[in-house]
């Protein structure tokens, strides 16, 4: 990967000379911006992140840029889904100890990740003069994605429900578990009592088929409806087989390990409604990385 990180690290200075020059020009035009995208899930257990992970092969293998940022602090295990140990994390970034592009590590089909680790909990306690390097090193990586994908902790941890309330938008994913649906529900429920304005759409895995991921996002939807007032689509299914499981026994993931298997074509359907869509940059908005990073961290 030696090749990669080295065009990457190109791309990144190349990205910062341009946000100079950008600065100082008042005829700068609203541009592409990344799409930051949350995966959360009410409980642990329900393939939130295989599906991420999965998700982030497939948008790649259609043509887009993206980084995939393992968010949760307590259960991070996107290295362990590829058979990847990162050498560095976003601890050694704060520390100064390292750049953005020096943490990236690469996975299955050379995608870029990067391991948040104990680090995750510091970026709350960061000095202004931290925040801000820290602001420019995250920008000048965004600037070259089309998507960046947050694989959040299970449940709903303070780090978690700012991810999600910074994000452009949340994916939920539960199964069929009467437990696992009744948590997806009360995750939407907390988030969306504090900010109703959150996008949410669910993903429903280990579905039997079409018939039962209706069935199962029906029940979310509809009390959603009645209660929330929030109108929450599913955005797709990933059907149970035992290739999956199959897959994360041999640490790689089941649409590079079984590409033509019923659930990789899932992902893919999944994968090709985001491809679709490019966010853009509105004049004088705070979106994309920037509005993200602000709303995130709760910056001025």
């Amino acid at each position: 990967m030696k090749d990669q990180a080295e065009s990457l690290r190109a791309m990144i200075e190349s990205r910062m000379k341009q946000e100079q020059q950008e600065e100082h020009s008042e005829a700068a035009q609203p541009a592409a911006s990344a799409r930051i995208i949350t995966i959360s899930s009410g409980k642990g257990g329900v393939g939130k992140s295989n599906f991420t992970l999965n998700l982030a092969l497939t948008l790649q293998s259609l043509g887009k840029k993206v980084l995939l940022f393992d968010a949760d602090i307590g259960m991070a295990n996107i290295d362990v889904l590829m058979g990847v140990r990162p050498a560095y994390n976003l601890y050694h970034l704060l520390k100064r100890e390292k750049t953005i592009s020096e943490i990236i590590a690469y996975g299955e089909s050379g995608l870029p990740f990067i391991a948040g680790g104990s680090g995750l909990a510091d970026l709350f306690s960061l000095s202004e003069e931290d925040l801000v390097y820290f602001t420019s090193q995250i920008e000048a990586i965004a600037g070259e994605m089309d998507f960046i994908l947050f694989d959040t902790g299970a449940g709903l941890s303070k780090e978690t429900f700012n991810f999600i309330t910074a994000a452009d938008e949340c994916l939920v994913v539960t199964t069929p578990e009467p437990t696992s649906i009744t948590d997806a529900y009360a995750l939407i429920k907390v988030v969306s009592g504090s900010r109703p304005d959150v996008k949410f759409r669910l993903v429903v895995n280990r579905a039997d088929g079409e018939k039962e991921a209706k069935f199962v996002a029906d029940k979310i939807t509809l009390v959603a409806q009645r209660f929330l007032n929030l109108d929450i689509a599913l955005l797709g299914y990933i059907r149970d087989e035992p290739y999956v499981m199959n897959a994360v026994k041999r640490q790689i993931p089941f649409t590079i390990a079984y590409p033509h298997c019923s659930a990789s074509k899932d992902v893919r359907q999944i994968a090709q409604a985001f491809a679709e869509v490019t966010a853009v940059r509105q004049e004088g908005a705070l979106t994309g990385i920037k509005g993200f990073l602000h709303k995130w961290l709760r910056t001025k």
